[in-house]
This record gives C-alpha cells, sequence and structure tokens, in this order.
C-alpha cells in the first residue's frame, strides 16, 4: 500500500498463522503504523520476544530442542518394536589365549528418576486433543506453563482451565501459543484470600429478668418466688398473720386475677 503494490503473497502466507483482522490492517496501513515488539508476539507475528542483543542465543536454544516425535491419531496401539538381529561374535581362533575374565567393577550409581511433566504442561499439551485447534508444541507448553500454574495456585482446577480456554473459539487460529497466552493473560481468576480458620467467638450467654409484681422491682427468676421480692413477701406474710380473718374468697379471687394480669404483663415483649 506505501509503495502501489499489492500485498497478495506475504498476506496468504500471514494469515496461516496470525488472525486475518490483523493482516488485513497491515496490508492496509502499511509503513504508517508501527507494531511494537509486544504487540507482534500477542499476535503472532514473532514467536518470542527477548532483552537487546539476546536474539541469536534464543534461536540457538530454540533449533537446540529435537522436535517431538509425531503422533497418528488413528492408531491406539504403539508401534511395534522393530526386531534387532543379534550380533554374530567372531569364532576364536585355537592358538588364541583364552580372553582374561572380567574383573568385579563397581556398580553404578542408581540414578534419581526424572521428574515427570507439571499438571499445567499436561493441562497444556492435551488442548490439542479437546481442539485441533489449540494443537501447542513442546517449546510452547513450556513457555506458557508459568501461567497456566498460575490458574492452578489460585484454585482453578483443570477442567476449568481447559474449558476457559477452549470455550468460543474462532473458526480459524493461526498462531496457538499467542492465542492461549493471550487468554491465559486476559482471564486470569483473581487471588482469594486465605480462609479465617480462627474459632468463632460464642455468643454471650441471655439472661432474664423479672419485676416484682407488688412493687416493681427488677431481679432474677429465682430471687422472684411467686412473682414477689423479699421485702413485699414479708410485707404480705405479716398482714396475712395479723388479720388471718380478715381475708375472704372474694379477696382471694381478686389478688389472684391481679397477680395472673402482672404476669401477663411481665411477658409480653417490649
Amino acid at each position: 500500500t506505501t509503495y502501489g503494490m499489492v500485498s497478495a503473497y506475504e498476506a496468504i502466507a500471514m494469515a496461516q498463522r496470525m488472525p486475518f483482522g490483523e493482516v488485513a490492517r497491515m496490508a492496509l496501513m502499511g509503513t504508517a503504523e508501527r507494531v511494537g515488539a509486544e504487540r507482534a508476539y500477542a499476535i503472532g507475528l514473532v514467536s518470542e520476544v527477548t532483552e537487546p542483543g539476546g536474539a541469536v542465543a534464543a534461536a540457538l536454544r530454540t533449533a537446540a530442542v529435537p522436535p517431538p516425535a509425531p503422533e497418528d491419531p488413528g492408531t491406539e496401539q504403539g508401534p511395534e518394536a522393530t526386531a534387532v538381529p543379534q550380533q554374530r561374535t567372531p569364532d576364536q581362533a585355537p592358538d588364541a589365549e583364552p580372553a582374561p575374565p572380567a574383573t568385579d567393577t563397581a556398580p553404578a550409581a542408581p540414578q534419581a528418576p526424572e521428574a515427570g511433566p507439571s499438571t499445567a504442561y499436561l493441562a497444556l499439551a492435551r488442548l490439542g486433543l479437546q481442539d485441533r485447534r489449540l494443537t501447542l508444541s513442546a517449546h510452547d507448553c513450556t513457555a506458557l506453563e508459568a501461567q497456566a500454574a498460575q490458574w492452578l495456585a489460585r484454585g482453578v482446577s483443570v477442567d476449568h482451565l481447559t474449558s476457559a480456554l477452549t470455550a468460543g473459539l474462532p473458526a480459524e487460529i493461526g498462531y496457538p501459543a499467542g492465542f492461549v497466552r493471550r487468554r491465559l493473560t486476559d482471564k486470569m481468576p483473581p487471588r482469594l484470600p486465605a480462609e479465617n480458620t480462627a474459632p468463632d467467638t460464642p455468643a454471650p450467654a441471655r439472661r432474664v429478668l423479672m419485676e416484682c409484681t407488688d412493687c416493681g422491682r427488677p431481679g432474677q427468676p429465682e430471687a422472684l418466688p411467686d412473682g414477689l421480692c423479699r421485702p413485699c413477701r414479708e410485707t404480705h406474710s405479716q398482714g396475712t398473720a395479723e388479720n388471718p380473718d380478715h381475708t375472704t374468697e372474694g379477696d382471694e379471687a381478686a389478688d389472684i386475677k391481679t397477680h395472673m394480669t402482672n404476669l401477663r404483663d411481665l411477658l409480653k415483649t417490649v
């Protein structure tokens, strides 16, 4: 576009590893728009971003990684091992002296078993089995392992991680590693605070208070038998002792009725 030339073959080749919208934008804008390193890495224009002066070392490190063996999804059984022919030992001449017996050598120290791949690495490697559009190489899984481990460290299960990366995929994905890295960054779950394991403070015990039905003095239930405090109870006892014949059945009924009314008033909610 900048030089008056049609961008045809270059755009077709770049559309195989970059989103079509980004390729169309580059073809339209030309040199009028500059793309930074982080932006180029996010859209799949470059496969890795290094520090200044570290491009050669990164290229050599990537070239030293052996390519993974091809896998055939149609076959379920493993490949049969090829038969190795036995090596024929030459016949020893009759005049030759017999070889001396081999001396006992110290047994080799047992090697420590190699640590297997992490859970985050396996989750990324199995994305291609869920959807072929997200097939990642061994180098891509190693580069994205740290971000996937952050998801698992925040309490996310492997099924939840796989569902978040494979949901709503576009029709074509030119650069699966850049697409997965963008989703791991944009959909990072929040860090939940640690649960408080301190024991709950027991609720304070509720105390019930009553009032004297005669004078209204408050007190605990056990200190107010028959609804009367001690002074009122003594006063009623002295009055009954001085006039034992003065009380009639009508007066007793009135006292009982008054006493019950006072008790009902105490039971009413405030």
